[in-house]
């Protein structure tokens, strides 16, 4: 690892971390409501709205204008690649029973998580992998979503 991304790693996970060193996950679940059936932001019932919205949802740190996170960042370019900018996104640093209440929906620890049509992709990793395999494309073309890249290919065909 290079030292430029070895310090990048080390602001990161500092960045991670919240007041008096906890993991903000750590604070947001003593915050409660998170894990309940309430009807708190972080609630199953609550998350569940959200996750069936929109066909394209995303859960980041940050705002797609400004991800707070390089791998919230990789899913915004991604869907940007794909000419999707048509999607629901939710910042979970404004909301610790969100950040939290996510992660238990999914039974998955990381942020971004990406839903297409009300089911789970996965993170950054797994969105990245799809775009780079090509099944991107065709899960957003069940979404009735035309990505931007076959538009792309035609138009290297031409030349």
């Amino acid at each position: 690892m290079s030292g430029v991304l070895r310090a990048a790693w080390r602001v990161g996970a500092a960045a991670a971390r919240g007041r008096a060193g906890r993991a903000l996950s750590q604070a947001a679940s003593e915050g409660g409501g998170a894990e309940g059936g309430g009807s708190g932001s972080g609630s199953r019932e609550a998350v569940e709205r959200l996750v069936r919205a929109h066909p394209v949802v995303v859960f980041m740190k940050g705002s797609p204008e400004q991800p707070l996170c390089g791998f919230s960042n990789a899913v915004v370019q991604i869907l940007r690649l794909h000419g999707v900018e048509d999607y629901r996104a939710h910042d979970v640093l404004q909301d610790p029973d969100l950040r939290q209440g996510i992660k238990n929906y999914s039974n998955w620890p990381t942020i971004p998580q990406v839903y297409l049509n009300g089911e789970f992709v996965g993170g950054c990793d797994i969105l990245l992998q799809m775009h780079q395999n090509g099944d991107l494309v065709e899960e957003l073309k069940k979404l009735g979503i035309r990505s931007a890249l076959l538009d792309a290919e035609k138009d290297q065909d031409k030349k």
